[in-house]
């Protein structure tokens, strides 16, 4: 049995930005991102590899955190397309639409809500697959058990390839993601530091505190460890902020237990009014796994 855990608001994006046609619900509302959303939940239910059981989306809504309170810089909507934003609310309805569990986050982030699903149900299942190509969710990750899955590229990212591709344990990812930033998210990072120079620290020492002030003591050899250390030394009170932006909450007062994640398939009279509310008829005879 698996649990798949998905990251909504980087589907909405993807489907709002991709090559699809667009269209346009009655009302005259660009829809094509919410389509999109529903079509490719359609394309994961229905995919034989998959074999998907339990599942829940989560969403930015807004895309405001408790973190913009930390820090002026972090991502918001602020800018955003108004026709994207304006999807906000009717992507949410039509995942419900599809008789899958729907977390809309507002004062906690997406991410922090399919963390805290991960952590709280990866003893129950066999694997918790996290669909999104966020590098945070690399904190979430726990051998075969807890993995990432990029469906746009395909791949999947067990604990193993990730540790081969940057180098550090998944509890070092905040830490990382601190000293090199990360521009989704607003993160500035430390200048002058990047993901080689922040994985052989981390890799030998784990977490920021833990790096002597004294480049010195450093068991690793790293160019310009002079100016590193004094920037490490200088800027820790920033890199430790970044670092609990970084840090993805696993606290989140989701209510669903596991059962009620169980996929019991699309109910078929309200995906039918959906459909024809938002009039995409094509998609209406698309599901295969109807509700009982």
């Amino acid at each position: 049995m698996r649990l798949h855990l998905i990251d909504g608001t980087y589907e909405l994006f993807r489907a709002h930005y991709s090559k699809r046609p667009g269209h346009r619900a009655p009302g005259g509302w660009d829809a094509k991102a919410t389509v999109g959303v529903v079509a490719s939940l359609l394309a994961l239910l229905h995919h034989v590899d998959e074999e998907v059981t339990h599942l829940a989306v989560a969403f930015d809504n807004p895309i405001r955190s408790f973190r913009n309170d930390l820090f002026a810089g972090y991502k918001s909507d602020e800018g955003m397309d108004p026709e994207l934003r304006r999807q906000f609310d009717p992507v949410e309805e039509a995942v419900r639409a599809l008789g899958i569990v729907v977390w809309s986050m507002d004062a906690f982030e997406a991410d922090d809500a399919l963390a805290t699903a991960a952590a709280r149900f990866r003893g129950a299942v066999e694997q918790v697959r996290i669909l999104s190509p966020d590098k945070d969710f690399g904190q979430c990750l726990a051998g075969d058990r807890v993995v990432q899955v990029d469906r746009r590229k395909e791949k999947v990212i067990d604990e193993a390839a990730m540790r081969a591709a940057r180098g550090v344990a998944p509890e070092s990812i905040p830490d990382f993601l601190a000293l090199t930033g990360d521009d989704a998210d607003g993160i500035p990072g430390l200048a002058g530091i990047g993901e080689r120079t922040a994985a052989a620290l981390l890799g030998a020492y784990g977490h920021l505190e833990q790096i002597p002030d004294d480049p010195a003591a450093w068991s690793v050899a790293v160019r310009g460890a002079d100016r590193i250390a004094h920037a490490l030394v200088e800027q820790r009170e920033d890199a430790l902020l970044y670092r609990t932006l970084a840090t993805l909450r696993t606290d989140v007062p989701l209510e669903e237990g596991l059962d009620d994640l169980r996929f019991r398939g699309v109910p078929r009279d309200r995906f039918a009014a959906w459909c024809d509310a938002i009039d995409v008829r094509t998609l209406k005879a698309r599901p295969t796994r109807w509700a009982p």
